[in-house]
């Protein structure tokens, strides 16, 4: 199961600012996220994000300081599949195809290159399997 699956909004939000920030107090969510709830709930989360497993605390000037236990990349793909399955029906071509033409005015020929240097691997790799 993907473990953004397991996540609520809010909780996946916490973690997103986290990630961003590296570390991260109940004050410092505060002050990151969109209509936040108040002080007592955002650390009641963040606590459940620790008996989760995805959150670990220090104790830092009389106040825990929260860190990801999940590497980001493997949060990075686990939110990707979930977008995938949502939004694609699970088609990587249906979300790159999205992405480019959202993005169609500002791509870079280099971005460009880079992408078909990725897909050429790509094919390459299946036509190994």
């Amino acid at each position: 199961m993907p473990l953004s699956s397991q996540l609520s909004r809010r909780e996946r939000q916490i973690m997103d600012i986290v990630y961003e920030l590296g570390e991260a107090s109940a004050k410092d969510m505060e002050a990151h996220l969109p209509n936040p709830p108040g002080y007592s709930a955002i650390r009641a989360t963040m606590n459940k994000l620790e008996t989760k497993g995805f959150l670990a605390h220090r104790e830092r000037d009389l106040k825990y300081v929260y860190y990801p236990l999940i590497d980001h990349q493997v949060a990075r793909e686990s939110a990707l599949q979930r977008l995938l399955k949502t939004f694609f029906e699970g088609s990587a071509s249906q979300a790159m195809s999205t992405l480019l033409d959202l993005s169609k005015d500002s791509v870079t020929e280099k971005e460009l290159d880079e992408l078909n240097k990725l897909l050429e691997n790509a094919k390459k790799e299946k036509l190994k399997k």
